[in-house]
């Protein structure tokens, strides 16, 4: 029972609301990184996007970079707290937030168990989906039985949560460094996307050098030719250097689109080769597969796939309403 003469000051809610919010986002960093890191390792090939799994291994990085450090610097204030003044364990705010975070971890290791039986009665079980249920458990079952404890434990004096809090920091660096390994260096990741862009540049220009051949049967003399004020389109540039792409007619039919790249296209992680779903229309499909340094795609025009339209709105019109 709380002592009458204990108080709740506004530094413990500071504390302690701030202690727990960083413990939250500490865990959801850790529950999505890991979740990502299964699915690149068992990727789905009807759901997978490298760039999206790239991203969210980098917010939730960042909540472990942040929110471990942030959580275990309160949890020292609070320990000096309760070390110098054993009766603030007794506080009413502290015990809502652990029973409350109590109350959280036993529905979400429910929840987690629903999902995987009724999965397993589905019969929809795959590798992928069995350790995605594990980890949610397995962290939630974690912090119920911290916390579990620390509501109960007697001994102040204990050096299990000076312990913990290695292991904590320990597991964080590992994880986050898994990254590295996993999808690759912040580096690799950047270069990866400006080479993901470029891919998509040089898509968009081809588009247009193809809409330009069907509509005036002949290749644009240069890509300045492309630039329309009226439908809107300019000429993308590449992302990095800002130099405009190179393009060369090498027939009435072909021409060649160049690009600088900063990676192969197939240059992945160990633990991304082989693994990746493809398509013949993804950014590193084999149609635009490149290595690192200047590259160029040739593409020639079929007639008979891109037939040629007229450019001459009078002429449709005759061509509906002859005279």
């Amino acid at each position: 029972m709380e002592n009458s003469n204990l108080r709740t000051t506004p530094k413990d809610v500071f504390l302690h609301l701030f202690n727990i919010l960083c413990f939250y986002l500490s865990v959801i960093g850790v529950i999505m990184l890991y979740i990502k890191y299964i699915a690149v390792l068992f990727p789905d090939p009807l759901n997978f996007y490298f760039t999206v799994t790239a991203n969210s291994v980098r917010l939730a990085s960042a909540f472990l970079v942040v929110a471990v450090p942030a959580y275990l610097f309160t949890g020292w204030l609070l320990a000096k707290d309760l070390a110098n003044e054993p009766k603030r364990r007794e506080l009413k705010l502290r015990k809502w937030l652990i029973y409350f975070t109590l109350f959280i971890a036993a529905i979400t290791i429910i929840v987690d168990l629903v999902t995987f039986v009724y999965n397993f009665l589905s019969g929809e079980l795959t590798i992928q989906f069995v350790l995605k249920v594990l980890v949610v458990l397995v962290v939630a079952a974690a912090v119920f039985g911290y916390y579990f404890w620390e509501l109960k434990r007697a001994d102040l004096k204990s050096n299990k949560p000076k312990l913990l809090a290695w292991v904590v920091s320990v597991f964080t660096l590992l994880s986050i460094v898994a990254g590295f390994f996993i999808i690759g260096t912040p580096a690799s990741q950047r270069n990866r996307r400006f080479d993901e862009q470029r891919v998509q540049h040089l898509q968009t220009i081809q588009s247009q050098i193809i809409n330009y051949w069907t509509l005036k049967n002949v290749l644009p003399p240069a890509l300045a030719s492309l630039q329309d004020n009226i439908s809107g389109f300019v000429l993308p540039q590449d992302p990095l250097t800002k130099q405009h792409y190179e393009y060369n007619i090498k027939s009435q039919l072909s021409f060649e689109l160049c690009a600088s790249f900063a990676t192969r296209s197939d240059d992945l992680s160990p633990a991304l080769k082989g693994s990746l779903p493809t398509s013949p229309y993804e950014p590193f499909g084999q149609n635009w597969s490149h290595g690192a340094g200047q590259v160029c795609f040739e593409r020639t025009i079929d007639p008979q796939l891109y037939k040629l339209r007229s450019a001459n709105p009078e002429a449709k019109i005759r061509a509906v309403f002859p005279d």
